[in-house]
């Protein structure tokens, strides 16, 4: 497409977005005069759905009415109600509905992965990681390599970009297994990475990883809702993932996991509570542990069913709109904001995300001075800053529009 540094040609590219009319399903933040900010946020926190206190509220109206009775009499009924997310969460994550459950937050999670599958031995006890992973991440592999009596100066191994560029490399990922493959137990990464953008080739790491009998999770808290995911197909032993980022489920809400199904009938070892049992005798209250059969078998307590409303408000219109459209429609905000940014001409900034991304932008601010920060901020842009010099900016298709990314624009330019 030959894109136009003009405005009229960002209102030509809304005009034409079959997807426009979504900005009006949720609400978008507003400034002291009345004006919509710019919200180029959703990588850290989604907007809320217009739908969402709907949702919500007949839970409560069923608590009020019903009590203890909801969780068999609601209209939604409680005790099946993580169930009623699992088609949505299956389609966004490219799984089986068997492979995906909403339970716990995203750490919680990954901690509960890893107990199952880093079994290390004193063979295998490494864990590959990208050497810029969110810190949570990096706190929890470096706690399981502890609670196993391991030093993670030694065994864990940290992915880095070559000097000079920001973007890790699939070939020296490819490297680093061929090279520590014998002795690497796991390896974990974050399916998008939080601070570059970047998305890494799940499927052909996967398969490399795989020849050397290494399990492989990912953490796809900035993955998913944003891009395209096929963990079956790619034989993902596991992933992880927050709601409240691209899949608008509020603040903290519930997060969701993944287990291949070829995992299910397994004997990993794992932490257990009652809400994994078989649920045709979980009432009996047996004194063994017997696990369902499918990821559902790694919950622990029943879920909050709050969280859950809210999150299944969101994947209402996920399953309206698909996300084959939602990808589309990114790939060509993304390829506009790139024009954008590229017909800057200043040396102030560079954009250190590399042409495998999605909705994220990660723009590097040369001196490291937030000033920029603060000023596009007041000027009605609501990004986020991370330390030490990046602006993150988020343009979501489900509710940002090509005229919020020429606006971006126009507000950058005049103040670089």
């Amino acid at each position: 497409m030959n894109y136009k540094l003009s405005k009229e040609f960002a209102l030509s590219l809304d005009a034409g977005d079959e997807l426009r009319n979504y900005k009006d399903c949720f609400h978008i933040p507003l400034q002291k005069n009345g004006k919509q900010f710019i919200y180029f946020c959703g990588n850290s926190l989604g907007l809320q759905p217009k739908k969402t206190k709907e949702f919500i509220n007949q839970e409560l109206e069923d608590w009020a009415d019903l009590g203890v009775e909801g969780h068999v009499n609601a209209k939604n009924p409680w005790l099946p109600y993580h169930e009623f997310l699992s088609k949505g969460f299956a389609k966004i994550v490219g799984a089986k509905q068997t492979e995906v459950v909403a339970m716990n937050t995203l750490t919680v999670n990954l901690h509960l992965m890893m107990v199952s599958f880093f079994r290390p031995t004193p063979e295998r006890y490494k864990i590959i990681i990208e050497s810029d992973a969110f810190p949570s991440d990096i706190y929890a592999v470096e706690s399981q390599l502890n609670f196993h009596g391991l030093k993670p100066k030694e065994c864990l191994i940290k992915l880095h970009p070559r000097v000079g560029e920001s973007e890790i490399r699939t070939e020296d990922v490819y490297k680093i297994i061929e090279k520590e493959g014998d002795t690497v137990a796991l390896i974990m990464l974050g399916g998008v990475n939080y601070y570059t953008g970047q998305v890494f080739n799940f499927k052909k790491i996967t398969e490399f990883a795989h020849k050397k009998n290494i399990v492989v999770g990912f953490d796809l808290a900035h993955a998913a809702g944003n891009v395209s995911l096929e963990l079956h197909n790619w034989q993902v032993d596991f992933a992880v993932w927050c709601s409240y980022k691209y899949l608008n489920s509020g603040p903290g809400s519930i997060a969701g996991a993944f287990i291949h199904e070829k995992h299910h009938n397994s004997n990993l070892p794992r932490f257990a509570g009652w809400w994994g049992h078989n649920k045709e005798s979980r009432f009996d209250m047996p004194d063994n542990f017997l696990p369902i059969k499918t990821v559902e078998g790694w919950q622990l307590s029943n879920p909050p069913i709050l969280s859950l409303a809210a999150i299944r408000a969101s994947l209402d219109i996920f399953d309206e709109v698909g996300m084959d459209r939602l990808v589309a429609k990114s790939k060509i905000m993304i390829d506009y904001l790139m024009f954008l940014l590229n017909s800057i001409r200043t040396d102030r900034i560079e954009v250190i995300t590399p042409e495998s991304r999605g909705c994220q932008v990660s723009i590097r601010v040369i001196d490291a001075n937030k000033k920029l920060f603060d000023q596009i901020s007041r000027k009605g842009v609501i990004a986020d800053w991370r330390e030490p010099d990046v602006i993150r900016v988020a343009p979501v298709p489900l509710y940002n529009s090509f005229l919020d990314i020429f606006k971006f624009y126009n507000i950058l330019i005049k103040l670089l």
